[in-house]
């Protein structure tokens, strides 16, 4: 299934719910207005949704000037792939992690947090890139963008239903026909958001392994984010990442990944099972493709973009 029939479904499926919790809210009338505000919704997060996820984290453009080794980088591994060259973006977060936003290639823009600067060599740093990089070449980011911000119109519009309910402004039987009254609200409050963390699970999880091995290509080699992959897993359970839920989806790694019955509702494939599949991955035959570089240390990176 490509992306425009995967994008169209989404949107499709979020404005149900919109739609139906509206109906839940306040019938007829409620379905109306849910139906406009997800018409509003569809506008925005389509031509918008990056500016949305880059404000709710802060972000801050890296001009060449700033940051001209990122730049490098960057240039490098969209040159390879085919791209045009994408914007840049600093997220002030100590966490290391990445995501790419968009609503096409020639639109693109990825962004990175100060902690994976700081953190990660070189080779490892470029694995990050080459992988968020593969998600703009394989057209992901214009369908994770639309599911971040459809989602946080989901759970707004759950959060209004069980208030709604808590405080009696439930529309009556005869309003719209077979209400389901505040329980049918309190647990539409409660499902919708989960909905809405489903699609988000079954988007994400089938696209990071393409992502992860269109990565391993584009840097010559899966050494660079495979190791970078077990440091993110490393550092996600010591330094905490303010992120919102509904855009986890969109991160290299799960900022809010947990462990037991909560990995069945992450939004990233296992840590060891894409590492596993990556080191499968075939190495760049041409020259010097593959071979392994010494780690690097970053404080160049780091201090130019500061400083």
């Amino acid at each position: 299934m490509n992306n425009q029939i995967r994008t169209t479904l989404l949107l499709a499926v979020m404005t149900g719910f919109i739609v139906w919790i509206g109906g839940l809210m306040g019938g007829r009338g409620g379905m109306v207005m849910a139906l406009v505000f997800a018409a509003a919704m569809n506008f925005f997060s389509y031509w918008f949704s990056d500016r949305i996820v880059l404000s709710m984290y802060k972000a801050e453009e890296a001009t060449p000037g700033q940051a001209p080794e990122l730049h490098e980088m960057v240039r490098d591994l969209a040159r390879k792939a085919g791209l045009p060259m994408p914007r840049i973006y600093v997220i002030p977060e100590e966490a290391p992690n990445a995501f790419a936003t968009g609503r096409d290639p020639d639109h693109a823009v990825v962004a990175v947090t100060e902690g994976l600067l700081r953190l990660m060599d070189r080779q490892e740093i470029m694995g990050v890139l080459a992988h968020e990089l593969g998600h703009v070449k394989n057209r992901d980011i214009l369908i994770g963008s639309i599911a971040s911000t459809m989602a946080g119109a989901v759970m707004l519009l759950a959060n209004m239903a069980r208030w709604s309910a808590l405080f009696g402004g439930v529309r009556s039987d005869d309003e719209g026909g077979g209400g389901m009254g505040g329980i049918g609200l309190i647990l539409t409050s409660i499902l919708a958001p989960i909905a809405a963390l489903l699609i988000q699970m079954a988007i994400s999880r089938s696209r990071e392994y393409l992502a992860d091995e269109t990565a391993a290509r584009l840097a010559g080699g899966p050494d660079g984010l495979s190791r970078a992959l077990e440091k993110l897993g490393a550092y996600s359970g010591r330094l905490a990442l303010n992120a919102r839920p509904e855009t986890a989806h969109m991160f290299t790694v799960n900022p809010l990944s947990g462990s037991g019955l909560m990995s069945l509702f992450s939004t990233h494939p296992p840590l060891d099972v894409r590492i596993a599949k990556l080191r499968g991955v075939p190495r760049d035959p041409g020259p010097g493709g593959g071979k392994n570089r010494p780690p690097e240390k970053n404080e160049n990176i780091w201090d130019r973009l500061s400083g």
